[in-house]
């Protein structure tokens, strides 16, 4: 062996980078009539939620089944917590969770038989089966229904049931598409103060929709994905409790306005001659600090407040188009 370097492989799950849970490197899926997606690239971080956004038909629902390792991609690499999902894909769906947009219950079992029937199919050993069904049932609130069938639950309880057979194997990554579809506001509420729940229990979620208002209360970054791509090339960070978002209104047209702002310190996402959205300190001395430049430099400041729909305004500042 004298004079010959060794090279030691090591294998993939060894090469993880700290605070990664997701990673994705130029996806490509094709169906035989159209690409799917065209060269995806991703990274999402650990105990985070993030929203995977885009009109019908932009490639949501298939990323998250490449995530899920339930589709083999034309090319590129798909990471689940250091796993690649074309070569463990039993390892991925140990670790992970997935609530496809139509999911199916039996109807005539009871919450209780629909949530072993998922722990044993998750390969839950008989004797463990009980505590890991009421463990689900309990994290989603259905501790009190474990009796009751199904098919005799409120829609919004039927899909905290499927939520709950998504995670009765206590997986690291929880993929939800569409979960909001068809519940009323309560539901939905109570559905966004689960998934912040999961995710300070410690899961991973990325969670799809097309309704940017259903995102709001709990996504932290967004993905944006529009014709197969992600636009802009990366996530977007929605939330910063230290910079947050503000928007800017005046009552008379200044074409100085983005530049203004900018030489004060403040990154501007967007503006025009009347608004500006801007990312800025929180603390309230800097904050009153600008309010008086831009008065004493003559701009008609009609409001200046804390952006209340984030994920919109990113969402728009990025594909360029308001309705």
């Amino acid at each position: 062996m004298a004079g010959r370097d060794i090279v030691i492989f090591l294998p993939d799950r060894l090469r993880v980078e700290p605070g990664l849970m997701i990673e994705v490197e130029d996806l490509v899926y094709e169906y035989p009539t159209a690409r799917a997606l065209k060269g995806v690239s991703l990274r999402v971080p650990d105990r985070t939620i993030t929203a995977l956004v885009g009109p019908n038909g932009a490639g949501k629902t298939t990323l998250l089944r490449c995530l899920a390792a339930l589709e083999y991609p034309y090319s590129g690499r798909v990471r689940i917590d250091g796993r690649d999902t074309t070569q463990s894909p039993r390892e991925i769906h140990a670790r992970l969770g997935y609530l496809p947009d139509f999911y199916g219950l039996y109807d005539d079992l009871t919450v209780r038989r629909c949530l072993s029937y998922a722990a044993r199919s998750h390969g839950i050993a008989p004797g463990a089966t009980s505590a890991a069904v009421e463990k689900a049932a309990a994290r989603v609130g259905l501790a009190d229904r474990l009796e009751s069938k199904s098919g005799e639950l409120s829609r919004g309880l039927r899909q905290r049931l499927a939520i709950a057979q998504a995670i009765v194997h206590e997986p690291k990554v929880l993929l939800l598409d569409e979960p909001a579809a068809g519940l009323d506001p309560q539901a939905r509420r109570d559905l966004s103060r689960l998934l912040l729940a999961l995710r300070d229990g410690g899961m991973t979620l990325v969670v799809s929709s097309h309704i940017l208002a259903e995102l709001e209360d709990y996504c932290s970054e967004m993905v944006i994905i529009e014709n197969g791509l992600i636009a802009g090339g990366k996530a977007i960070k929605v939330r910063d409790d230290e910079r947050p978002r503000y928007m800017i209104e005046i009552a008379t047209k200044r074409s100085d306005l983005r530049e203004f702002l900018v030489g004060r310190g403040a990154d501007v996402i967007e503006a025009d001659q009347i608004h500006a959205l801007i990312v800025f300190t929180r603390n309230p001395g800097a904050r009153a600090k600008l309010i008086r430049e831009l008065v004493a430099a003559g701009f008609d400041l009609s409001s200046f407040g804390e952006s209340s729909k984030a994920l919109e305004d990113a969402y728009f500042a990025q594909v360029g188009r308001r309705p």
